[in-house]
């Protein structure tokens, strides 16, 4: 009995510790009390133009600890990446991120969606092909926000908060916004997509179906991934 005793008063502790965490950032959050530092698109550039992706994981890690998010091993190494998309404009259009798992046999996938603030997810799809199905997500957001769109009719006024790179060609207008803990889903199958950071950043879990690389379509066709 005494060691039942001890070990509920122990996870109580522990529940409310991380339950007083989570409040304590929530409440400093939605205070605007976090801060997460921006840089100038050049920051993230070397000289002749190469993307810098140590300058640019750099600038998450400030992010992480602006949300006071940990930083474990798998974060400091090869598996956690940084991508501008090829077009040369990271604070625009450009992401980090890690897949935790990506498992085929049984079908499901877990990522962790790394914007910092105003930085878009470029518009895309997942296809279906000859090892996967079309992927289906959904997206719970941990810390800051973001705005998600898919098909449909267009959200009124959408066009002023779609970036310059997409404002011609993006296909997905429906307009959604996410603050901490709500979770936004892919309305179907092989849609249109993308995600677009508030001004303190955003840190988004997927839950998703399996991912496979060769599914991914995107509007515009300079982009590398």
């Amino acid at each position: 009995m005494s060691v039942i005793n001890r070990r509920t008063m122990l996870g109580g502790m522990l529940a409310g510790a991380v339950s007083g965490s989570l409040l304590a950032a929530g409440k400093a959050e939605a205070e605007g009390e976090t801060e997460v530092k921006t840089y100038p698109n050049e920051h993230f550039y070397t000289g002749d133009g190469t993307f810098d992706v140590a300058a640019a994981k750099e600038a998450y890690y400030e992010m992480f600890n602006a949300y006071q998010y940990p930083i474990v091993p798998r974060l400091k190494g090869e598996e956690f990446w940084a991508v501008d998309f090829g077009l040369g404009k990271f604070t625009e259009v450009g992401m980090a991120g890690i897949f935790w798992v990506n498992n085929a046999k049984d079908d499901y996938f877990g990522h962790e969606i790394f914007l910092l603030p105003g930085q878009m997810i470029p518009e895309h799809r997942h296809m279906k092909t000859n090892d996967a199905r079309p992927k289906m997500e959904a997206w719970q957001v941990r810390y800051g926000s973001v705005h998600i769109y898919g098909e449909g009719d267009p959200t009124p006024g959408v066009e002023a908060r779609i970036p310059p790179s997409h404002r011609e060609c993006c296909v997905a207008r429906v307009e959604k916004a996410l603050s901490p803990g709500e979770v936004g889903m892919l309305a179907g199958p092989e849609q249109w997509h993308w995600m677009l950071a508030g001004p303190q950043g955003a840190i988004v879990t997927e839950y998703a179906s399996y991912h496979d690389g060769a599914a991914l379509r995107f509007t515009l066709s300079e982009i590398k991934f």
